[in-house]
């Protein structure tokens, strides 16, 4: 665990950004169960976000209507470029959470998704002050930002406002030294200014929990019984300044699993950097497309392509030569109408991604492979 703010606040959170699905809503009922293990487990670190589909209210269900306030923390986000024209509807999402969790107030609030081309709309829309004014009212108790730029940004960033008790920071073994994510030097940044950090996409949207094969047997060969995501998540937490680590947990075995190794967490070994370090070089190597599952570039597509899990489909061959797995996973993926070669270059998705990837060019990278 680790002391921050005068609380102690164990080194696992759990993401509500990808939680269970039942039919087109949240499997309510199994996230009560996820909820109930966490917190048995000595966990308490809730995060999620105004622009995150029923997940504010599922939390309500499944944590605040069952369980004494101060048994949990909770964080969610404002956002001031999806979901919010003007200032006023900006504004608007931090009381919209508090009716639809109940929480009455936010351990932790976060200005959500901090990148080159919309950070400035924070300011314009007044949202500095406006969340320092809530935690005057003791509505807010910490407030930071979460962040998807290069440290330049960042380092002006914490200049301006050194008032920030945290910062929300992509990291992972994988983007440790990534040009396009920066997660080494945005740590640095944050530490160097005297932030602690909360970590978001630790396993890298998943990826990480199934890297490529010649990784996995690295792992196993050290320890045959942990699996791929707790070398991931281990990484992170092993790190100096961390809050918590933030796992977008789905379903009960998911978090079993990461309650397993984080319950009594070790910090990595000798040995075990240096197999990270293995780890770092091989996947310097890989061809998949670094895509987190975060859904941010289908919100406007004018095509609603399922970008993500076409990006899923072809990373089965990308990363592990499986052909006909990436056929079969595009066939589900992409129907008639919504394919990657239905594409009309907008380029929308580019410019909401928090991975800077060039989407349009994957599309036409996986019509080409995928489609007959």
């Amino acid at each position: 665990m680790s002391d921050y703010f005068g609380k102690e606040v164990p080194k696992l959170g759990f993401g509500l950004m990808r939680l269970p699905r039942r039919g087109i809503g949240i499997d309510v009922e199994q996230v009560k169960k996820m909820v109930d293990l966490f917190l048995e487990a000595g966990f308490t670190y809730f995060d999620t976000a105004f622009v995150y589909p029923g997940s504010e209210v599922a939390i309500r269900k499944a944590l605040v209507e069952r369980y004494p306030r101060e048994s949990y923390t909770l964080a969610t986000k404002i956002n001031a470029f999806l979901l919010a024209p003007t200032e006023k509807a900006a504004k608007k999402q931090f009381f919209t959470s508090l009716e639809r969790t109940g929480a009455g107030y936010f351990d932790y609030y976060l200005l959500h998704s901090f990148m080159e081309n919309n950070y400035r709309k924070y300011d314009r829309f007044h949202l500095w002050d406006f969340v320092k004014e809530q935690k005057e009212k003791g509505l807010v108790k910490h407030f930071g930002f979460s962040f998807h730029a290069g440290p330049e940004l960042l380092d002006q960033i914490l200049t301006e406002h050194p008032e920030v008790d945290f910062v929300q920071l992509q990291i992972n073994y994988a983007d440790w030294e990534n040009p396009s994510v920066t997660s080494r030097a945005n740590y640095e940044v944050a530490r160097k200014h005297g932030k602690s950090i909360t970590v978001m996409e630790p396993v890298k949207g998943g990826s990480l929990a199934n890297p490529p094969k010649a990784v996995k047997e690295l792992f196993r060969a050290y320890h045959p019984d942990m699996s791929c995501a707790s070398w991931a998540i281990r990484f992170v937490a092993s790190l100096d300044g961390i809050i918590t680590v933030l796992s977008g947990m789905s379903n009960l075995e998911q978090m079993k699993d990461n309650l397993s190794y984080m319950k009594n967490f070790e910090p990595l070994n000798e040995e075990e950097q240096e197999i990270i370090r293995q780890a770092q070089r091989i996947l310097g190597k890989s061809s998949t497309i670094p895509c987190t599952a975060c859904h941010y570039c289908t919100e406007g597509c004018p095509k609603q392509i399922a970008i993500p899990d076409i990006f899923a489909a072809m990373n089965k061959q990308l990363g592990n030569g499986q052909m006909a797995e990436a056929r079969a996973a595009y066939a589900a993926a992409a129907p008639e109408g919504h394919r990657a070669s239905d594409c009309i270059g907008c380029r929308q998705c580019e410019r909401a991604c928090p991975q800077h990837l060039t989407i349009t060019d994957y599309l036409a990278q996986g019509a080409q492979m995928l489609e007959d």
